[in-house]
């Protein structure tokens, strides 16, 4: 009778703790549910000359933000380099990718040019379509680099 009532014993305090933690789960899930979320952080990279290639980019990057949930629940970065500098330049562009560049930038997408590519091809940002800044360090890959040492995710259409 004692071995009887010592599993029982056993048994009641595993389903108590069994117990505990199931609540306890419950109530860490509801508290995640409350917790504001961290927003996404993401950089688009593009570098090639092909027009359909880059307003794919575009496309992307706003279907991107509204699939999120809005511009508050993302961080974009648009990385643009070497011979996809000349896509942007602002009196060189079509209807239909200004159209998609204007309208990442109004949802809060960052757009940066690399400096040497600037200089390269002989350009500034006032070349460029609107909404357009230097890269943070004039080379792009290396922006690209530190970007994605923050955290950023990468995706290259």
């Amino acid at each position: 009778m004692a071995t009887i009532s010592r599993w029982n014993q056993a048994y009641v305090a595993g389903s108590a703790i069994a117990l505990a933690a199931l609540l306890s789960f419950g109530h860490n899930q509801a508290l995640a549910a409350d917790a504001p979320t961290e927003k996404v952080k993401v950089l688009y990279h593009v570098d090639g000359k092909d027009p359909e290639v880059a307003k794919y980019a575009l496309a992307l990057i706003n279907k991107h933000i509204d699939a999120e949930g809005g511009p508050d629940k993302i961080d974009v970065e648009l990385v643009v380099h070497g011979p996809a500098l000349e896509l942007f330049e602002k009196d060189k562009m079509d209807a239909e990718m200004t159209k998609r560049f204007e309208q990442i930038i109004e949802k809060g997408a960052k757009a940066e040019m690399c400096q040497v590519s600037m200089k390269m091809f002989g350009k500034t940002i006032e070349n460029l379509a609107k909404g357009f800044v230097a890269t943070l360090h004039p080379v792009a890959v290396k922006r690209i680099a530190d970007l994605q040492r923050e955290g950023y995710l990468y995706i290259k259409p």
